[in-house]
């Protein structure tokens, strides 16, 4: 029988375009808080600019993800993205963004998004080409709507596959930790215990190789469901002293780490 999988919430938040594993003011990812900074560098030139009107949109919704606050910043920052959107790609990746927003405000309970998501998604899947940049991320974000909102694992399992086989073509080592980690989650709940070891691994190898600090804390609780004890004890161990470490960021992590879990975030 598969083991029981806890349902950690993930989602690749940044944009096509941005240099693999850095933030816009360069160096790698960490502590999601800095995400608050880095949105309010890019505002002026977000008022004219698609792109950084795009990232600092991506920005405020990982802050949303991770923290379940600033919705309405976040939401803000879209319709402003939207506005300035003038290519297909430009439109195509907004559309990306709004399905991301949506798919976030639902799994975290703030308000039910769900079909919003869902036709932002398929949006942004016509205006997308094939080859175009963003389309990695937009099959990651489809797989996770299947996998975590439509329960289609095997709809989800294929999206997936396409994004990390996207993300391997462009060398984006943080989206395929993503990949790799949603495919084993899958994987376990098959009962493909070694398949999801590899899988839960390499996304933790690449995090930690990135600096990635607000994604180890979860790769090392997934890794532990795979593991036999005393390994799996000692990588909750370790979790759970980054999760402090980070100043209980992402909250959504404290359930899995036998904490109090955060009250249902609001719309703020």
């Amino acid at each position: 029988m598969a083991a029981a999988v806890p349902r950690l919430l993930d989602g690749c938040g940044r944009p096509a375009g941005a240099a693999r594993g850095e933030r816009p003011g360069g160096g790698a990812p960490a502590h999601r808080p800095a995400d608050t900074d880095a949105a309010a560098l890019l505002e002026p030139h977000a008022a004219s600019d698609p792109a950084a009107a795009l990232q600092r949109t991506a920005l405020l919704t990982e802050r949303c993800l991770y923290t379940g606050e600033g919705w309405t910043d976040a939401e803000d920052a879209l319709r402003s993205a939207e506005a300035l959107a003038r290519t297909d790609d430009e439109r195509g990746g907004a559309a990306c963004e709004r399905g991301h927003l949506a798919y976030a405000s639902t799994l975290l309970g703030v308000r039910d998004r769900a079909d919003e998501a869902s036709v932002a998604l398929s949006r942004a899947a016509a205006l997308l080409a094939p080859t175009a940049p963003g389309r990695p991320l937009l099959d990651f974000r489809r797989g996770l709507i299947a996998q975590n909102i439509a329960d289609a694992p095997q709809s989800a399992r294929a999206a997936y596959r396409r994004a990390h086989a996207g993300a391997d073509a462009r060398g984006d080592e943080l989206l395929l930790s993503f990949t790799w980690r949603h495919l084993a989650a899958l994987a376990l709940q098959e009962g493909e215990l070694a398949e999801a070891r590899h899988g839960f691994a390499e996304s933790l190898r690449i995090r930690e190789e990135l600096g990635y600090l607000v994604g180890t804390a979860p790769a090392l609780i997934s890794l532990a469901e795979a593991e036999p004890e005393p390994e799996a004890a000692r990588l909750r161990a370790e979790a759970g002293r980054l999760f402090r470490l980070l100043g209980g960021v992402p909250t959504w992590l404290a359930p899995h780490l036998g904490l109090p879990g955060p009250r249902p975030a609001a719309a703020t």
